[in-house]
């Protein structure tokens, strides 16, 4: 359960109707069988001792009987099972029957949890058999030992205390309000729910829907067993459509019409973590609620569950495609409205050639044909100086001109010597002077060429820069607008890569992809035989990975050990663990380092859940220290001695 992580599953067994010893022995291989995957969690469909479908039946002692004396030789016979179990039977209590999940762990039974809302439309009867469970709390009497019966009990795990779990049955979920709702604002952060849901056409969908829903809703795992192959069939199909989610996303789920399990980790660290940072989740009063304490053993959790390289990025082609669109959109609609609210009619941008300056042109001219002006007036400017390649310098004409965009040139070698004289630099000394001096010309001759015309400058830094410091303060750090500032480098890529696609002019397609295939550089020191000699990723480290990085971070508030898992895992056969390791210790001192830029951003769109301006998502103080952060980093075993890490001077 390291890192939060508890291993859970879904069982559905094969069911022979009404015959609970047979149901109990399936029900007993099943659990032998999830205790080799080491699952903490395993939930069983509704009534999965006697069979769902059993009618009539239950109004019959003897079946009673039987599946009591199951319910007992289970718990018996998983003594020695380390894990939470819920399974469903049919429960007497106080001349009444009700559905229940009985609750399981090391040989005893801990809880009763009855059914609330029964069905008693279209082709279900349950009131006919079964009483609801609502308004039950109360102790009894089973083998001497007293256990809590009703809705309202959470199970905390003693030795992992964020594990909260808490059950409802079936049509509880369907309903209004359902007891997830309040167990939730109770504390509970893993919901279990045992079901027997027939099959219809498109109701698998619906499910689905429900139970991502709620468990999005609710900020906590959901575990959903349902009723399979072995039920009755005499006027219902049940297909075992088992599922586990978390936050609003289905972590796995089982194939319909084939029983079988499924498995998945639960990250409750995550869970616990995001409803203290929701300002509008509520928790309750938990004095309403049972409070039972279980026991689990401390043991790492081999993760099954995957985590993208790019979290940023979808990674079906359609949903990546129509997410590229919406963010073109989002930032040409707020560069739009900017323009509109300061009577601007006209943009400036500088154009290098590179991924950022392009992606920003092409926000330019989307803002632009959004509000019908001329393309003329979006005036591009590109200035060589001693880093600039041909190929970059190209590809920025190219494209403004494909673009029908107004290209001026200025070269800025010369001013930038002049500077060098003016304040003593020799100029063969390529240091962080050399290389932030002609950034902060760039951004003077920008600023003064757009007052000059009366237009906008556009930023084009983006979001891994940001988050890096790899900008220069004062620099192309600053603009008038930053169409990018929430645009993540390895998104970037994509959105541009989409533009391409998508555009109907061969030249402006031929140029994209030639700029998507140039090396990312700052183009700040002279090249090598004509071609880039400052490749930004030699010097910060892979996008990719401080991209996976960032949003583990920000979004998830992960620490950095469980990072650095879960990228090992993530990107085993492209980095090693010194590699990553490496360069997760230069991200975390450069995020810290460099929050002063952060500080003091233009204004820019957010277009996804993570973004740094000061003014939105990331309130932080420029003094904060990296220690504790870098200190657990230290710590680790293995690499602590076997990577020096030097800081490194940050431009500035």
């Amino acid at each position: 359960m390291k890192n939060g992580y508890i291993k859970t599953a879904a069982a559905t067994p094969y069911i022979t109707v009404a015959d609970c010893n047979a149901n109990g022995n399936e029900i007993i291989r099943l659990i032998h069988e999830m205790e080799k995957e080491h699952v903490k969690v395993m939930t069983f469909p509704e009534l999965c001792i006697t069979g769902y479908t059993c009618q009539d039946l239950f109004l019959q002692r003897r079946l009673l009987d039987s599946a009591w004396e199951t319910l007992l030789k289970i718990t018996k016979e998983t003594a020695d099972v380390d894990a939470l179990v819920f399974v469903g039977v049919p429960f007497r209590n106080h001349g009444k029957l009700y559905n229940v999940a009985a609750v399981l762990n090391r040989g005893e039974i801990i809880g009763l949890v009855p059914k609330t809302y029964l069905p008693n439309y279209g082709e279900f009867y349950e009131q006919r058999h079964f009483a609801s469970g609502l308004g039950c709390l109360e102790y009894v009497d089973i083998e001497g030992k007293r256990v809590p019966f009703g809705t309202d009990i959470l199970f905390i795990c003693e030795e992992e205390p964020e594990l909260v779990a808490a059950a409802e049955i079936c049509e509880d979920l369907w309903v209004t309000l359902p007891p997830s709702v309040l167990h939730a604002q109770a504390g509970a952060n893993l919901i279990v729910n045992l079901s027997a849901s027939n099959e219809m056409v498109g109701k698998d969908s619906y499910r689905r829907d429900l139970v991502s829903g709620q468990s999005a809703r609710l900020v906590c795992g959901y575990v959903y067993a349902n009723a399979g192959e072995g039920e009755s069939t005499q006027d219902l199909v049940f297909g075992g459509q088992n599922m586990i989610a978390e936050n609003g996303v289905i972590l796995a789920e089982g194939k319909r019409f084939h029983n079988g399990i499924v498995y998945s980790e639960i990250d409750v660290q995550r869970l616990n973590d995001e409803r203290r940072r929701l300002t509008t989740y509520q928790p309750a009063d938990d004095s309403d609620h049972i409070k039972v304490c279980f026991h689990l053993n401390v043991e790492e959790t081999k993760l099954t569950r995957k985590y993208s390289q790019y979290p940023f990025v979808p990674s079906r082609k359609e949903e990546r495609d129509m997410r590229c669109d919406e963010i073109l959109n989002i930032q040409a609609m707020g560069l739009k409205k900017r323009m509109d609210h300061i009577h601007c009619h006209k943009a400036t941008v500088g154009l290098s050639g590179g991924l950022d300056s392009t992606l920003a042109l092409l926000v330019i001219a989307r803002a632009f044909d959004l509000s019908g002006a001329d393309r003329k007036d979006i005036h591009c400017i590109t200035m060589p100086c001693f880093g600039t390649t041909d190929r970059t310098y190209q590809n920025a004409c190219k494209l403004s001109q494909c673009l029908g965009a107004t290209l001026s040139e200025i070269n800025i070698k010369e001013a930038v010597n002049v500077h060098f004289r003016d304040i003593a630099h020799d100029p063969s000394v390529h240091d962080v002077t050399y290389e932030n001096s002609q950034a902060r010309e760039r951004t003077q001759i920008l600023m003064d060429s757009a007052n000059q015309d009366g237009s906008i400058l556009v930023g084009t830094g983006d979001l891994s820069e940001l988050a890096l410091g790899w900008a220069t303060y004062n620099g192309d750090h600053m603009s008038m607008y930053g169409v990018n500032a929430s645009v993540p480098k390895t998104l970037v890529r994509h959105l541009v890569r989409y533009y391409a696609d998508t555009c109907k002019d061969e030249k402006l397609t031929e140029v994209l992809l030639d700029i998507l295939d140039t090396p990312v550089s700052p183009e700040l020191l002279p090249p090598k035989d004509g071609k880039i000699a400052q490749k930004t990723e030699d010097l910060v480290g892979p996008y990719e990975l401080h991209d996976f990085y960032l949003y583990y971070m920000l979004r998830a508030g992960f620490e950095p050990e469980k990072i650095y898992r879960l990228a090992c895992e993530t990107f085993e056969g492209m980095y090693d663990k010194e590699t990553i390791f490496k360069w997760l210790k230069t991200f975390y001192w450069r995020f810290f380092a460099q929050q002063f830029k952060r500080s003091c951003l233009p204004d820019g769109p957010k277009v996804g859940s993570v973004a740094v301006s000061p003014r939105g998502d990331l309130r932080m103080p420029s003094d904060a220290s990296a220690g504790v952060w870098l200190e657990q980093l230290e710590n680790m075993d293995i690499y602590s001695n076997s990577i020096n890490y030097c800081k490194q001077s940050s431009p500035s």
